[in-house]
């Protein structure tokens, strides 16, 4: 399966005549950013990158969603970085959605292009341009791994999602299938980045409410989405946030398939206490 269009460009401003009133939510449980929110004047400038503009979607907060942070990157042509991670311990995934990107990783060079996915274990020497013509978008999910004593890291690795196959959910024919990059049992992971897929009118039917925390950028096509005690309406280019054991659900609402990006820290026994140092 091949997708040519992941996500609406962002930026820019709305005009003076626009309405100021939108459909961002921010609550005790979760938030929604729409993608036209994402404009000029809330992006961020990153140390040690060029060329690049970063439109935050989540980070750590304290009572809120702890474990990861997610940015869209937008890198012009010569743009990028060749120290772009500050955190030694930090793990990341890169998901690109727009344009060429080159990613040099421990020492070999790799093209990427719109579906490519790259695993960037905790300590691995990695820098990323745009050698092309034209900008590229890319997300960036980070967290800081959490060793196990006796269980080894894993390596860095990269795909492309054409090359995997969704795994359709039981019992639904194929309507809800997830795309997996990372094997749900391997426990030296800490995190998984997903895509999940739902074709016109599948739906997620039941209230999930789970320890796992969430980041979901909607990638293709529309829904109505629940998110603890409200129904909300996302699009592409939409991200949701979302706490440990915000209850969710969602209806696709077509025509086309409705798509997004999942993040979930997985496979760790819940902190008794504070943690100190790395984790």
């Amino acid at each position: 399966m091949t997708h040519s269009s992941y996500n609406p460009v962002c930026g820019g401003l709305p005009p003076q005549t626009a309405l100021m009133t939108g459909r961002a939510v921010f609550t005790e449980a979760y938030a929604v950013i729409p993608k036209g929110v994402m404009s000029d004047i809330v992006t961020s400038v990153l140390p040690f990158w060029t060329g690049t503009r970063t439109w935050m979607l989540s980070r750590p907060l304290s009572g809120f969603s702890e474990t990861f942070a997610q940015a869209l990157m937008e890198i012009a042509p010569g743009g990028g970085s060749e120290q772009p991670e500050p955190d030694p311990e930090a793990e990341g995934v890169l998901f690109v959605v727009g344009g060429q990107l080159r990613l040099v990783l421990d020492g070999r060079a790799h093209a990427l292009r719109p579906g490519s996915y790259a695993y960037l274990a905790p300590g691995a020497a990695w820098s990323l341009r745009n050698d092309g013509g034209e900008p590229a978008r890319v997300h960036w999910i980070r967290k800081a791994y959490e060793r196990v004593p006796g269980l080894d890291g894993p390596p860095s690795f990269l795909a492309h999602e054409a090359d995997v196959t969704p795994a359709a959910m039981p019992g639904t024919d194929g309507a809800w299938a997830t795309t997996r990059f990372v094997a749900a049992d391997d426990v030296r992971h800490d995190m998984h980045v997903n895509i999940v897929t739902l074709r016109p009118g599948a739906s997620i039917p039941f209230e999930e409410t789970h320890v796992m925390e969430h980041g979901l950028f909607v990638l293709e096509g529309k829904a109505v989405y629940r998110l603890n005690r409200d129904w909300v309406e996302v699009e592409a280019g939409d991200y949701m946030w979302l706490r440990a054991f915000c209850p969710q659900a969602c209806y696709a609402g077509g025509p086309g398939p409705f798509r997004y990006l999942l993040y979930k820290d997985v496979n760790r026994h819940a902190a008794l206490r504070p943690r100190t140092g790395a984790r």
